[in-house]
């Protein structure tokens, strides 16, 4: 990658990149990294861009020591591609600084660009910092960037099915709807979800993670299945099954799939499932996982014990960053 401060770029020729067709680039074409906090992001973005987002806890305690491009994206994949220098150019934005002087050298932008700089290590790679950032950008060229306005896959009356009516008893109105989409290839709901084929198909479902002791896989022949057998109580030990739950989840998501996670009512147990996963995969705190999840579904409620469980995984995910920081920042004396 060459040397020297990275490109400044205006939102105008950011436009004149990304209609560019792929097959005229050099490379893989361009990519967009978003260091927008998590939840900035989910809810509008520019569209293929990706989100690189390292916890703000973390972020302070580096006290301006050298991050690791590893440090910095969760995404094992976009990683690799970013280090065998796949795309360029390679555009870092954040929420609207004028100009990479503007950053201060904590911030997530600022880090992620002296990384590239550091680890990126090909001289066709050009990395660029995008000019009043995604709010300057999304003023002038909204068309041009992705908005969640709605978090049901089916929030539309007339894709809505009939209620239907189970052992005389009526469908809870949270379920009359779709299952919700916590990320383009993740999924949450319950059991009355996962035995509505017309429900599956509508949203693209291609496998199920059964977080249950007791609902049936009724589509065996048609999606993939995994079962993790686990009641909603206050003994069980869900965490030591977030490892495997977190596999099948990602080896859904590499083959272009979309998993649907469930358990009886998609309250706690799935909930607590999807909230594992955004802490693993998106490096968040817990309150900022759960916030995100409750938006979409808004009676998800882990029962105490699972939610001391995810307070423990969100310790075990996080803090071996932060000991790597304090051993970076010592080799320094």
């Amino acid at each position: 990658m060459g040397t020297g401060d990275p490109l400044e770029i205006s939102g105008s020729e950011l436009v004149q990149i990304l209609r560019t067709p792929s097959e005229l680039f050099a490379s893989g074409g361009c990519i967009v990294l978003d260091c927008r906090p998590f939840l900035s992001f989910s809810r509008a973005h520019i569209r293929e861009s990706r989100n690189v987002n390292w916890n703000s806890m973390l972020r302070r305690r580096s006290k301006g020591s050298v991050v690791s491009l590893e440090w910095l994206v969760a995404d094992k994949s976009l990683l690799g591609q970013l280090r065998s220098a796949k795309y360029s150019p390679v555009v870092v934005l954040d929420e609207g600084s004028g100009s990479v002087r503007e950053l201060k050298s904590e911030s997530q932008a600022s880090l992620l660009l002296s990384a590239l700089q550091a680890e990126v290590q090909s001289s066709s790679t050009h990395v660029c910092f995008l000019q009043g950032g995604f709010d300057g950008f999304f003023t002038i060229y909204p068309e041009l960037c992705f908005s969640t306005p709605a978090v049901l896959c089916s929030n539309h009356p007339a894709l809505s099915e009939p209620e239907p009516i189970l052992s005389g008893r009526k469908t809870p109105l949270y379920d009359q709807a779709g299952p919700v989409e916590i990320l383009p290839f993740l999924f949450l709901g319950s059991a009355h979800h996962s035995s509505r084929w017309e429900t599956l198909e509508r949203c693209g479902i291609t496998a199920v993670l059964n977080v249950s002791s007791s609902c049936p896989n009724l589509f065996e022949e048609e999606l993939q299945y995994k079962t993790l057998k686990v009641e909603d109580s206050l003994a069980a030990d869900i965490r030591v099954l977030f490892p495997e739950a977190i596999h099948f989840i990602d080896s859904i998501k590499e083959s272009g799939g979309r998993v649907l996670v469930h358990c009886q009512a998609g309250i706690s147990r799935s909930a607590t499932i999807c909230l594992a996963y955004l802490i693993h995969a998106q490096r968040v705190r817990l309150d900022v996982a759960f916030d995100f999840i409750k938006r979409r579904r808004q009676v998800i409620s882990p029962n105490l014990a699972f939610m001391g469980q995810l307070l423990q995984f969100e310790t075990d995910v996080l803090c071996p960053y932060s000991v790597l920081e304090q051993d970076n920042s010592n080799t320094a004396f």
